[in-house]
């Protein structure tokens, strides 16, 4: 693809030497970077093999796409808070691009079984909601109502489903394949990262004490604690090793729609590299606290 090369061939070494010569600079570069491997991966959603998949992807791809496209807007939406320097908010978006691609990554390994189950389970509260019509909820004789009764039911028409065709996953308790995700995590990755990773993250979007005393308070002097509504700054630690989860499921999906050629393999393990020494070199120049915009 085009795409591929004109984002890639602006990386001379010049400009790699001198950006990775000091903080200021390796900030200047990843923010490039990320931005560029946000647009790598938007195009990589619409690569496809035309002999494979003359017009688009079958139900049994397509929930796996999903998740690609879904991650691929979140690599984008945190690169603008990079940017504006608040890893806050990126704490908030990370957690659901690891949890897409670990997922998409589960249903590449498993088969059909486990993309038939990923999709059935997204209908818990579907049901719920033809339950709701059934109890004689008043909120179905609304427009919003009426709308939403119908997106469901025309959903479950196109997919062929009925209401009794969930039993394994009622059984399961919606759970896919009956696997909560730390369990899917641990068969996907390691399950020594999933506390200092994904468990952590938890905290972004439902708050605790050990979240408040690094987010928004300041401790004084006397042990008393003061608001700090300022945002933290972001630097590599808060992109590098996310990104890293994300690189497995698209060289997987290529490669499982017929479309990882050469030149789509140089692009993958390009990012790869780079994401690592952009790790490497942050930690090796990383001294304490400092502003990336300063050096």
């Amino acid at each position: 693809m085009e795409e591929l090369v004109e984002i890639t061939t602006k990386y001379q070494p010049a400009y790699i030497e001198r950006c990775f010569s000091s903080m200021a600079g390796l900030h200047e570069f990843s923010v490039t970077f990320y931005q560029d491997v946000g647009d790598l991966y938007d195009a990589l959603t619409r690569v496809k093999n035309a002999d494979r998949n003359p017009t688009g992807f079958s139900i049994d791809d397509a929930p796996i796409l999903g998740l690609l496209v879904r991650i691929s807007k979140l690599v984008k939406e945190v690169v603008k808070y990079y940017e504006r320097d608040n890893a806050e908010i990126i704490g908030v978006l990370e957690r659901p691009m690891i949890e897409a691609s670990i997922i998409a990554t589960y249903l590449m390994l498993n088969g059909l079984d486990a993309i038939t189950d990923y999709r059935k389970c997204s209908y818990k509260d579907r049901l719920r909601i033809l339950r709701d019509l059934e109890s004689g909820s008043p909120f179905f004789d609304t427009r919003a109502g009426k709308r939403l009764l119908a997106a469901v039911r025309e959903k479950m028409r196109f997919e062929g489903l009925t209401r009794d065709d969930f039993a394994a996953q009622k059984k399961n308790g919606w759970k896919l394949q009956g696997k909560n995700f730390r369990t899917i995590f641990a068969e996907i990755e390691h399950d020594n990262l999933y506390a200092s990773t994904y468990g952590m993250m938890s905290e972004s979007i439902h708050g605790s004490w050990n979240e408040s005393m690094d987010w928004g308070l300041v401790r004084n002097d006397d042990g008393t604690f003061s608001a700090f509504t300022d945002y933290h700054p972001a630097d590599i630690r808060f992109m590098a090793p996310v990104l890293n989860f994300t690189i497995r499921p698209f060289r997987m999906w290529l490669e499982r729609i017929d479309a990882y050629d050469d030149n789509i393999k140089g692009t993958m393990d390009w990012i790869e590299r780079v994401n690592t020494r952009l790790f490497r070199t942050f930690d090796g120049l990383y001294a304490g606290e400092y502003d990336p915009k300063r050096g």
